[in-house]
C-alpha cells in the first residue's frame, strides 16, 4: 500500500487545476470530457470543453439538437465520430435515464459509444465508486514501478485491471485519488520519452530506475500511419467544409479541397458510411 499513499500524496500536492477537477463539477460534464480527451491533448480540450457544456450544459439540451451540430462543434478536436457518439449517448441518457448521467458501469457501458474505461471514469471521477480505471498512462507507470519494464506491452483489458485492481486502497476516495494520481504521473512526470525520475513520488521504488532502466523488447502495438496525405486527413478537409456552411455544399465545391480524385470520392464515401455526412438537395451536409 507504500505505492498508493505515496502517489495519493503526490497527487494531492501537485495535480494540475483542471476543468473536471473542480468542485461541483457536474457528471456530464466529466462523461463530456472523457469522451474529448481520447487521443487530443488536454490543453486542446480545454477550451472546447468550456463551449461545449455553455452551450449544452446537461445531456437533454444536447440531445434536443440535430447530431450535425456535435459534430460542427466538435471542431479541430479530431476523431469525430465521438461526436456522433456523444449525441447519441446524451439521447440515451435523456430517454433511459430521465437526462441523469448513470453511475452504475453496467448501465454506463450500454449507452452508445460508451467503452469500459470511459464507463469506469465516470462512475469513479463523478460519483466516487470503487473501480480500477487503467489509460496509457497508468498502463506505464504500472509496467516500470511494478513490472521493471521500460513501456508497456501491447493494451489487454483484463490483464491491466488487474494490475490497477491490485494496487487500488479499499477506501472509495483514495482509490478514486489514486486512479486520478497514477493519470497524472504518467502525464507530467513518467512520461513516455523523457521520464522526469528526480521528481517522482517512487523513485526509491520504481522496479525500472533500480534495474537501470532496461530497455523495452517486449511486444509493441501497432504504429499509426502518418496523417499528412492520408484518408483522414482528407475527411478532415470535407468536414472543415461542411461545418463552414449551412447549406450543402456541392460535389464542384468539394472538387477544390483535396486534388486527388479517387483519394476525395474515398474519403468523402467514408463520411457518408459513418454518418458523419448526408446527401441533401444536390450536394451535402453535416446530418
Amino acid at each position: 500500500m507504500s505505492l498508493a499513499t505515496d502517489v495519493v500524496d503526490w497527487y494531492h500536492a501537485n495535480r494540475r487545476d483542471l476543468p473536471w477537477r473542480r468542485d461541483g463539477f457536474t457528471a456530464w460534464g466529466t462523461l463530456v470530457s472523457e469522451f474529448m480527451l481520447q487521443q487530443t491533448p488536454v490543453t486542446r480540450v480545454i477550451p472546447r470543453l468550456e463551449e461545449w457544456l455553455e452551450r449544452w450544459p446537461t445531456p437533454a439540451a444536447l440531445a434536443a439538437v440535430p447530431s450535425g451540430e456535435a459534430v460542427r462543434a466538435w471542431k479541430s478536436l479530431g476523431y469525430p465520430r465521438r461526436a456522433l457518439w456523444l449525441h447519441a449517448a446524451a439521447v440515451a441518457i435523456t430517454e433511459r435515464h430521465c437526462g441523469v448521467v448513470p453511475d452504475d458501469v453496467t448501465e454506463l457501458l450500454a449507452l452508445p459509444g460508451i467503452g469500459d474505461y470511459t464507463a469506469r471514469a465516470v462512475a469513479v471521477f463523478a460519483y466516487g465508486e470503487r473501480h480500477p480505471v487503467v489509460d496509457t498512462n497508468i498502463r506505464r507507470v504500472i509496467a516500470r514501478a511494478v513490472d521493471g519494464q521500460g513501456e508497456p506491452g501491447p493494451p489487454s483489458a483484463r490483464r491491466d485491471l488487474a494490475a490497477m485492481e491490485a494496487l487500488l486502497p479499499d477506501d472509495r476516495p483514495a482509490a478514486a485519488a489514486f486512479n486520478a494520481g497514477m493519470m497524472e504521473l504518467g502525464a507530467i512526470v513518467c512520461v513516455a520519452r523523457t521520464p522526469r525520475c528526480d521528481e517522482c513520488p517512487l523513485a526509491t521504488t520504481c522496479s525500472w530506475r533500480a534495474a537501470g532502466y532496461p530497455a523495452y523488447d517486449g511486444p509493441r502495438k501497432a504504429v499509426q500511419k502518418k496523417y499528412e496525405g492520408s484518408d483522414r486527413q482528407v475527411r478532415g478537409l470535407i468536414l472543415a467544409e461542411l461545418r463552414a456552411s449551412h447549406i450543402p455544399v456541392t460535389a464542384a465545391e468539394l472538387d477544390g479541397v483535396w486534388a486527388d480524385a479517387a483519394q476525395r470520392d474515398r474519403a468523402l464515401a467514408g463520411l457518408l458510411a459513418d454518418g458523419l455526412a448526408v446527401e441533401a438537395q444536390g450536394g451535402y451536409t453535416l446530418p
